[in-house]
């Protein structure tokens, strides 16, 4: 039978596969995402996976400062959410260009 530490330290390192894979997706996405908002949903995305790095590191190691460092990372990639939203329900990139368009002579 499997010892406690031994399944966490299997199930640690497929946890960082998993996450590795759905990493290398989310920045495919983020470079191929054929719209803004699926880019910005992409990068939301990627905070998350990294949020999911930092408290498999932390259970790992074994120290409580990673379940700080994961909240603050959460807190600004909200804050980087809304603010990406609110630049695209204001037009964003495209609705720029056509004005820039528009006062051409």
């Amino acid at each position: 039978m499997m010892s406690g530490t031994a399944f966490l330290n299997i199930s640690a390192i497929f946890a960082l596969g998993v996450l590795t894979i759905s990493f290398l997706l989310v920045v495919v996405r983020v470079v191929k995402g054929p719209s803004l908002p699926d880019r910005i949903l992409a990068l939301d995305m990627l905070v998350a996976v990294a949020i999911g790095f930092i408290a498999v590191l932390g259970v790992r190691s074994g120290f409580t400062l990673y379940v700080d460092v994961a909240i603050a990372l959460g807190l600004v990639g909200f804050l980087a959410t809304v603010a990406f939203a609110r630049f695209v329900l204001s037009g964003g990139i495209d609705a720029k260009k056509e004005e820039a368009e528009e006062d051409r002579p």
